[in-house]
């Protein structure tokens, strides 16, 4: 890799010049459009997804050593999609830090803000046409394996609404990922209350219809996608689920590391964020009894305090990190 670096990307095999050497297409001729060599460990790829017509920005991170094939670790942002300043890599250590010496390829998408990560039975007015479950399980891997020369194992890890994403993923396509981390998520999608948290989500905070995504609230598609009634397709992996209490923790002081700024900002997480942990611990509690029931071994971290915040996000990914690195071979 010629003229981007030096580090042990260098030597880097999927690489020649600032172009990969590999071009793969998807079965529905999703395909990589275009490649941006950021640095010597990172790439931003530009993928054209054929089910939503569009081409959305995907964020790479090579592996510390990337002269053999290595797993991948899909991860995900919040609400936001990573469009906004709420992201892994703006507010956290985790993908430059923690992640900087594991020899695992980092994949984190950009794009689909307040849209769940799902296939939407409807294109919405204002959030788009939204295929994402299409898009995480059968467009994006293909190019991920063939363009990065990976060993075929994944990981996947969410915050917040990706919490709920990620094991609606894992239970659409039971055989992608080895491991599976959801930190503060809600994994209701049927019920009332978490019906609640999903137009809090799109519709207040999106402007979108949530009735676009699986239809009115009786309709049968909710339980089709919901993680607890589906919670026997996640056998069989390795699992990491986690929620705070909604109490305010060590990461909620005034103008923290973590902590929205100012006293506004902190008031906003304590309260806000109190009250959204609470409900998220509620749901996470209820997969827990699911899974108990079935016999589906999970690891668990329900700790006495934390708000719905990157802090405890932080925190959570690396008491996690065994799970995920179990999973993924490392």
């Amino acid at each position: 890799m010629s003229g981007v670096g030096g580090g042990s990307a260098a030597a880097d095999p999927i690489i020649d010049g600032k172009k990969l050497l590999a071009d793969p297409v998807s079965a529905d001729g999703s395909k990589i459009t275009k490649a941006e060599m950021k640095d010597d460990r990172n790439i931003r790829l530009y993928v054209y997804s054929a089910a939503m017509g569009a081409t959305y920005p995907v964020d790479v991170q090579r592996p510390a050593d990337a002269s053999v094939p290595r797993p991948t670790l899909y991860l995900l942002n919040g609400a936001g999609g990573g469009q906004d300043d709420a992201s892994w890599v703006k507010k956290t250590n985790i993908v430059n830090g923690f992640l900087g010496d594991k020899n695992v390829n980092v994949v984190q998408p950009i794009g689909g803000k307040w849209s769940y990560y799902q296939d939407w039975d409807n294109d919405d007015p204002v959030l788009g046409r939204n295929k994402w479950t299409t898009f995480f399980s059968q467009e994006l891997p293909p190019l991920i394996d063939g363009a990065l020369g990976t060993n075929g194992v994944n990981a996947i890890a969410g915050i917040s609404t990706s919490g709920t994403t990620v094991l609606t993923l894992a239970e659409a396509k039971p055989d992608l990922y080895k491991s599976v981390a959801a930190y503060s998520g809600c994994a209701q999608m049927a019920d009332p209350q978490g019906q609640e948290f999903m137009r809090l989500t799109v519709e207040t905070w999106g402007g979108g219809k949530l009735e676009n995504m699986y239809g009115p609230s009786d309709s049968p598609e909710w339980a089709e996608h919901d993680p607890v009634i589906n919670a026997e397709k996640l056998r069989g992996m390795n699992l990491y689920i986690s929620s705070g209490s909604g109490l305010p923790g060590q990461w909620d002081t005034l103008n923290g590391p973590y902590t929205l700024p100012g006293g506004y900002g902190l008031a906003n997480q304590i309260v806000v964020g109190g009250i959204i942990e609470a409900g998220t611990n509620f749901c996470s509690h209820n997969l827990a009894n699911k899974l108990n029931s079935l016999g589906i071994p999970a690891t668990y971290d329900f700790p006495p305090t934390g708000t719905h915040s990157w802090g405890y996000w932080n925190d959570e990914f690396i008491k996690s990190w065994p799970v995920l690195a179990q999973g993924l071979g490392i």
